[in-house]
């Protein structure tokens, strides 16, 4: 009997060494989580500073930046699931010195710049190896329902994970720190046990030509080009995740679980949308729906940025945790089905710059526009900023705005 993967919402669970893939990357999304609501509350509970929290983005965004050349090649070069399980290695040590220096009562902003540039490498390097390694664990047909679970993982654990986070720091911020060393561990050896997977390219001696292949494909590939863009500007003008200490703090008056519970209402309503689309994957004008989506996500973030009312502040964050969570699953399925596997870790490099790019340097400019004019007015902004992009790139990229089926690429 044929198995239609399509119509299957379980079709990449099929497979044993998806299976594992899933719930590594579940702990270890789950300790990024707890470790980025620790950090942010300790950094401005420490400081009162909100440069602070945007430097938090800029110093783990930068190495993949000016590593980019370097981590998509490895990635196809080299094994893919050792490159992973190397990197949630050394983030477990990374986390391991955010505790010591918890532990020792020495807390101070640029140890902890340090730390983050190491997590920001070793980042870098783990990116672009787990988005490529996924297609190397089910076949073709069942991409889209593995970017869907992959989705719902992360946007699992972006649920629990903040809440665990603000629970625990409240708690003791050691109770927080030594949980996700636990979780990053686990994820590590999670990623061992793997079969080691059959990658779909040989490699080829290195060159600028190879180091640059991923770049020249999306450029010359307007669909995934768009794609990557799209992200990039929307989530960095319409990022506010940077601020939302200080929205806990000062303007909704909430504690570290209160900012737990902002961090995961984004998590809330992607995890609706994710598990939906996984069972019910989009058929028609994914294009279309991509751009919505982006729309949405700016209408939300101009919401939450007004909103004084925790309520108010929760519905607007679960609006823009559903509508990103339509961009990215239109978005992620197009980069892999639109990229040949034998430049696939490259073309991953450059999206994850992209994604670094939007979420922390986002991150960054939200930090200092509000260090400059207020934590409102930069978030509002950013907003009416999305807003606009969504509507410049549905204009500038009609090929994109086109798109109808994500089962298989039609490329012309």
């Amino acid at each position: 009997m044929t198995i239609h993967t399509s119509d299957d919402r379980f079709a990449a669970f099929r497979h044993s060494s998806y299976t594992r893939f899933f719930f590594s990357r579940f702990l270890a999304a789950f300790a990024i989580q707890i470790v980025s609501v620790s950090v942010g509350w300790q950094m401005y509970d420490e400081t009162k500073n909100t440069l602070y929290l945007g430097l938090i983005g800029l110093f783990q965004f930068l190495p993949s930046l000016l590593l980019i050349l370097v981590t998509g090649s490895v990635a196809d070069r080299y094994n893919r699931r050792a490159i992973v399980a190397a990197c949630l290695f050394v983030g477990g040590l990374c986390t391991a010195a955010l505790l010591a220096l918890t532990v020792t009562h020495q807390f101070a902003p640029w140890l902890v710049f340090a730390i983050l540039i190491v997590f920001g490498i070793e980042r870098a390097f783990m990116g672009p190896a787990v988005q490529s390694l996924a297609p190397n664990l089910v076949p073709e047909e069942a991409l889209p329902n593995a970017v869907a679970w992959n989705s719902s993982s992360w946007q699992t654990a972006s649920i629990l994970g903040p809440v665990a986070g603000g629970l625990l720091y409240g708690v003791s911020a050691v109770a927080a720190y030594s949980v996700s060393l636990l979780f990053m561990l686990g994820a590590g050896f999670l990623v061992i046990t793997i079969p080691k997977p059959s990658q779909r390219s040989a490699p080829k001696a290195v060159g600028w030509e190879t180091i640059t292949a991923g770049f020249r494909f999306i450029w010359s590939e307007k669909v995934v080009l768009g794609a990557i863009s799209l992200d990039l500007f929307a989530v960095l003008l319409g990022g506010a995740v940077a601020l939302m200490p200080v929205f806990a703090r000062d303007i909704l008056d909430l504690g570290p679980w209160g900012l737990g519970l902002l961090r995961s209402a984004p998590g809330i309503g992607a995890i609706a949308v994710a598990l939906f689309l996984a069972a019910y994957p989009i058929r028609h004008r994914a294009g279309v729906a991509m751009f919505v989506g982006v729309a949405l996500f700016g209408l939300g973030t101009i919401i939450f940025g007004m909103s004084h009312t925790v309520w108010l502040s929760i519905a607007a964050l679960m609006l823009m945790g559903a509508s990103d969570m339509i961009s990215v699953y239109v978005r992620e399925s197009l980069i892999m089905l639109w990229t040949p596997d034998e430049v696939r870790g490259r073309v991953n490099a450059v999206n994850m710059v992209f994604v670094g790019a939007s979420n922390e340097l986002g991150e960054f400019r939200a930090g200092t526009m509000a260090h400059l004019v207020g934590a409102v007015p930069a978030v509002v902004i950013g907003g009416f900023g999305t807003l606009a992009v969504s509507i410049i790139w549905a204009l500038g990229f009609p090929k994109l705005r086109k798109i109808d089926n994500l089962d298989a690429p039609t490329k012309s």
